[in-house]
């Protein structure tokens, strides 16, 4: 690999590692805002797959995209005290509507005179402004059930940021829903939660624990905050999605009733769910390696790379007379096919630069492959590479791509499987919380215990799992710092 491409070792820096790849694969850089990203074409055409695979997932639950302001009433925000209190440090507030020329010739200043009346806020989420319009269109439960979804960005002012895991702008999907019944809302919850785990899984090819947070960690202003959790290659736990159960909280906050079919008044239950471009962060973190991405071939924005290799027109012309065809029909297929014709390169060069990217698979022909009736195929997961006949070759990729998806898989689920311990004692649990993973603990229900924890080895409870995970019971026991009855092992993990 190219000098230039080099990235420093996993087992070195992974943090270092981290940064680095996102740049030098084209995904990300750092803007001239502080905390804010450029998403770069590669890296916003994985972002554009994770969408419209969601995107359809959600319609098939019978979702309806829609959009609404960036902009919120500080006073909305008010409505709701656990909502305010989790996100009022991170808002950004804009309290001017316009600018004018320094009168002392320095540039431009806020207009003192264009004070907002009310001062609006960034939204952070939606909740609070999507609940004021839903008073509009709920008063029967004809209206009901709302599904409704927004693509858009948000902004949290985070002081400490990373490429995709932690911005101060980043995109996102949020769904918020309305419900006529409590049941209904709580089973759309888990609904959504099984679409973010089907997602994750299938496309993303990152296992995922699905659990319910504990009440330190829920969503301010949920009921319940359903989850999915990944373990990166470091040992971390990284959020991979969350599903509210909002009961009625924002109906309550924005007085949003309808009359039901027993013709009574009743508040409206509700839920909210998103993911984010952190997905981006889980992606690279899950299955990379020190060459660069590997991404699976399902979220590839490239599957197949082409590349002849040839000295003359002459002999290139010969090749792609072999080539074109390949590529014609893979595409057919609905295969992402990259032709490389280009001479500005070696094919060294394009050769590391693909497996930088990630690529999953690359294809290679020379002058003597075009004698044989031979191509090179090299796979990006396995780092392998074979030749073999051209013939049939389009089936044999198809198979191979879904073969490398599920390798993708497998060997993330191995690692997860290998890295989650079961803990008996605080002292042990000191001790191998250190050496990262999930670690599955009894803990006795109490927000003081879980504070305690987290206090004095920065784990946090990351989910309480909804079933066992493999290998593993999940019978009553004792909580591992107090002694106390515990219904169950948690999820315990340093977390991004």
């Amino acid at each position: 690999m190219a000098n230039f491409q080099r990235l420093t070792p996993r087992s070195e820096d992974y943090s270092k590692w981290y940064n680095e790849l996102v740049v030098k694969a084209d995904l990300a850089e750092q803007s001239a805002v502080r905390g804010c990203m450029v998403i770069k074409p590669y890296g916003y055409a994985i972002w554009e797959a994770i969408q419209a695979e969601l995107d359809r997932r959600f319609k098939e639950k019978g979702v309806k995209n829609a959009y609404f302001p960036l902009l919120i009433p500080k006073s909305f925000l008010s409505r709701e005290a656990e909502h305010v209190e989790g996100f009022a440090k991170e808002c950004a507030v804009v309290t001017h509507h316009r600018l004018k020329n320094d009168p002392n010739g320095k540039g431009v200043i806020v207009d003192p005179d264009a004070r907002l009346e009310e001062e609006l806020i960034i939204r952070p989420t939606s909740e609070t402004i999507i609940w004021s319009t839903y008073k509009n269109w709920i008063s029967s439960y004809r209206d009901l059930p709302i599904l409704c979804n927004q693509w858009c960005n948000v902004m949290r002012w985070e002081m400490r940021t990373r490429l995709f895991l932690r911005t101060a702008e980043f995109l996102w999907q949020e769904g918020h829903t309305a419900h006529a019944t409590k049941e209904e809302a709580e089973d759309y919850a888990r609904t959504m939660l099984d679409v973010y785990a089907d997602f994750a899984e299938n496309v993303m090819a990152i296992p995922v624990v699905k659990g319910v947070k504990s009440p330190n960690e829920r969503f301010a202003g949920a009921l319940n905050t359903y989850c999915i959790e990944a373990m990166m290659q470091d040992g971390k736990a990284l959020q991979a999605g969350t599903s509210h159960f909002l009961g009625q909280n924002f109906a309550k906050s924005f007085d949003v009733q309808f009359l039901s079919k027993e013709n009574k008044y009743e508040y409206v239950w509700a839920t909210s769910w998103g993911v984010s471009t952190r997905l981006m962060g889980a992606l690279i973190m899950t299955h990379s390696d020190d060459n660069g991405l590997v991404l699976p071939p399902h979220l590839a924005p490239i599957q197949v790379a082409i590349v002849p290799i040839f000295k003359t027109q002459e002999q290139l012309d010969a090749i792609m007379a072999k080539l074109n065809p390949i590529a014609d029909k893979l595409q057919q297929m609905g295969i992402r096919v990259q032709v490389n014709t280009s001479d500005k390169y070696t094919p060294g060069y394009k050769f590391a630069d693909y497996e930088l990217k990630g690529v999953p698979v690359r294809l290679a022909m020379g002058g003597r492959d075009l004698e044989n009736g031979t191509i090179e195929i090299a796979r990006r997961d396995t780092l392998t590479k074979e030749t073999i006949s051209i013939d049939g070759i389009e089936e044999k990729i198809q198979s191979l791509l879904e073969d490398i998806q599920r390798n993708c898989y497998q060997k993330a689920l191995d690692y997860r499987i290998a890295q989650t311990r079961e803990v008996n004692s605080y002292e042990e649990f000191k001790e191998e919380i250190k050496k990262g993973g999930f670690l599955l603990c009894h803990w006795d229900g109490t927000p003081e215990t879980e504070e305690r924890i987290k206090e004095e080895t920065k784990a946090t409870i990351r989910c309480i799992p909804l079933e066992a995970l493999p290998g593993h019971t999940n019978e009553p026991g004792k909580c591992m710092v107090t002694g106390k009855p515990s219904a169950g092992r948690v999820v315990f993990a340093i977390a991004y």
